[in-house]
């Protein structure tokens, strides 16, 4: 099995939170994930401990045929910490048609005791990044023997819901042992189009600091001139906004203007309690994938400063290219665009 591959049926292949990550599945991970597995054997589906040559036959004959799938049953991923391995899991037993998956996830065992909940949320953050973000998933849930109580405490904290109990299910060591379902529902982000209502709240983030400063207009905004600016704008059909919600919480804004029968431009803004979390690039996924849907223009053009490099990465992971340098209000822009030529 070759290093470092990437997944076919993904459009990115890595999902980031601050210094963690989740990556294909690393074949140079693969033993240290045996050891975790043989030594949390009593929870798994599993039942003997690995051998080396179970394991790389695992890799090598199911693991490597999972990368040029278009719907593999199961998309495995290495939990990274600063690039060290912690960890793996992914979507497995994945139901295509009715668009729902059941999660797995092991972390390094000399971490389960201290830092379990922490661990298992970031995973769960990282994993919904793939799951309805970029899989657009309907359910993502998990199946576990009613052996380790905390575990149900980590993941409902992230807004998982207990669907079922399964009564002495499994027999495990002589005894049977009952199943615990949990699940969650894709309401991870969500898109709408720009109402009248929105016109304090996109005011705000206007004129929040960090938008100003990345601006090629810095001067702050007055509640007046933006009012104006707003009630012609929600009117102009060659003007398209997308709200992101989270929750019901609106957390970014997408803005498409159209600059001519072949293009629009495009700009994003976040809410400053949701940045550092990704949503920037899952935001544009979307609001691009949405608006290519509804629009017969081919290009969907990005001008950033340049000194911006946290949106500039946003707009890369959310596969624009880049384009060409140019000068507005005498600063320095990099132009980026992404076109759907092939759709």
């Amino acid at each position: 099995m070759e290093q470092n591959k990437t997944y076919k049926c993904l459009k990115n292949n890595i999902f980031t939170k601050n210094e963690y990550s989740l990556v294909p599945i690393r074949y140079q991970d693969r033993m240290r994930i045996m050891q975790w597995r043989n030594e949390q054997l009593y929870h798994l589906r599993q039942v003997k401990p690995l051998t080396e040559t179970d394991q790389n036959n695992y890799f090598d004959n199911v693991v490597a045929k999972l990368f040029e799938q278009e719907k593999p049953d199961q998309i495995l991923f290495s939990y990274l910490e600063d690039g060290k391995c912690i960890g793996y899991g992914g979507l497995v037993h994945i139901n295509w048609t009715d668009k729902n998956a059941e999660i797995s996830f092991i972390v390094d065992t000399d971490l389960e005791k201290d830092f379990f909940h922490k661990y298992w949320g970031i995973y769960l953050d990282l994993l919904e990044q793939v799951a309805f973000a970029e899989l657009d998933l309907h359910k993502i849930y998990t199946y576990a023997f009613d052996l380790r109580p905390h575990l149900y405490k980590a993941i409902e904290n992230k807004g998982y819901q207990k669907e079922a109990v399964l009564k002495e299910h499994c027999c495990i060591n002589g005894e049977f042992k009952n199943v615990v379902i949990h699940a969650k529902i894709n309401n991870f982000l969500s898109l709408r189009k720009m109402r009248d209502s929105d016109k304090e709240l996109i005011f705000n983030w206007a004129n929040e600091k960090m938008t100003r400063e990345n601006s090629f207009n810095p001067q702050p905004i007055d509640f007046e001139t933006h009012a104006i600016w707003f009630d012609k704008k929600i009117k102009d059909k060659n003007v398209r906004y997308f709200i992101g919600e989270i929750s019901a919480q609106p957390v970014g804004l997408v803005r498409f203007d159209k600059e001519d029968e072949k293009s629009a431009l495009v700009g994003i803004l976040i809410d400053k309690n949701f940045r550092g979390k990704g949503l920037a690039t899952i935001l544009l996924q979307k609001a691009c994938a949405e608006y290519f849907k509804t629009t017969h223009q081919q290009t969907i053009i990005a001008q950033i400063k340049e000194s911006n490099t946290i949106s500039i990465r946003s707009f890369l992971k959310a596969k624009f290219t880049y384009d060409k340098m140019l000068k507005i209000n005498g600063m320095t822009a990099l132009q980026y665009k992404l076109s759907n030529y092939e759709e």
